[in-house]
């Protein structure tokens, strides 16, 4: 008996991301200290702060890889790496009774929700032992989205859309920094999430790399994807950015539109932030 060929998966609607008073400490050191960030679907935001700011923490909560230890993420009104305890509510904001009795979900079901948000990470993270075209198709094969053609015909069509259509058999030591990065941005979208992190994705790359991993990203953001971007390029953030977050200390000290949090800071902090990297 032939099996039916499954459908490659449908972009998924551009989500909404929550932040609701998130505190984390490392112990004693207080790295994030009550944050609340708002994230509208299809908007582009664009975090920025001096190193040891929380900037990647803040990433890595919104994903579940670190877990907050006051607060909370939603994704699309869905907790994400918690429940309430008893079978409450799954969806809206816990309330102050709530909170005493968050649950954390199984690893598994972390795991799917994570399908949900993809990630990009400023050192790649592939596996050196696949070829571009199979760490692309891992996720979606693995998970049982798509059976492996699929993944694999799904893959080839994302690294097209990154321009990498010609290295599918290549394997990342065979890549330059720019071109591993591409990969990982095809990657992360071959699960159709609705939101996207990116964390410095152009850090480790040598300065005549950074544009065409820019330029993906730009691509992505003018598709209507959510975007949550943790970056030093401020001339990125001003050309591509809805909103601005400047993050110090572990808290927001201000944000909003580029226009005028990059060019008319509110903030003395800010403001000396800027002189220093513009």
């Amino acid at each position: 008996m032939t099996a039916t060929p499954r459908e490659a998966p449908a972009d998924a609607p551009a989500a909404t991301v929550e932040v609701h008073d998130v505190h984390k400490w490392y112990g004693t050191h207080l790295v994030l200290g009550g944050i609340d960030l708002t994230v509208r679907p299809g908007e582009v935001t664009v975090v920025l702060g001096p190193s040891g700011s929380g900037k990647s923490t803040l990433l890595r909560i919104i994903n579940h890889l670190e877990k907050p230890d006051i607060g909370h993420v939603s994704v699309n009104g869905e907790l994400i790496g918690v429940k309430r305890r008893g079978g409450r509510r799954r969806t809206g904001v816990p309330t102050a009774e709530d909170r005493g009795r968050l649950k954390e979900l199984s690893e598994r079901t972390i795991l799917t929700q994570r399908g949900r948000i993809g990630f990009v990470f400023q050192n790649f993270h592939l596996f050196p032992h696949l070829t571009a075209l199979e760490n692309v198709a891992a996720a979606p094969a693995a998970t049982g989205r798509l059976g492996k053609a699929e993944a694999r015909e799904l893959a080839r069509e994302l690294l097209g859309r990154v321009g990498l259509a010609d290295k599918a058999g290549a394997y990342p030591r065979r890549l330059s920094g720019g071109q591993q990065q591409r990969v990982a941005i095809a990657r992360a979208l071959a699960l159709r999430p609705g939101v996207i992190l990116f964390d410095e994705p152009t850090s480790a790359l040598d300065p005549e790399l950074v544009g065409e991993v820019l330029a993906v990203i730009k691509d992505l953001a003018a598709g209507g994807t959510t975007l949550v971007i943790v970056t030093h390029e401020i001339g990125f953030a001003r050309e591509i950015a809805d909103r601005v977050v400047f993050l110090d200390g572990g808290r927001i000290v201000e944000q909003g539109p580029p226009s005028e949090v990059l060019d008319r800071p509110r903030h003395e902090r800010t403001r000396d932030f800027l002189s220093k990297v513009l």
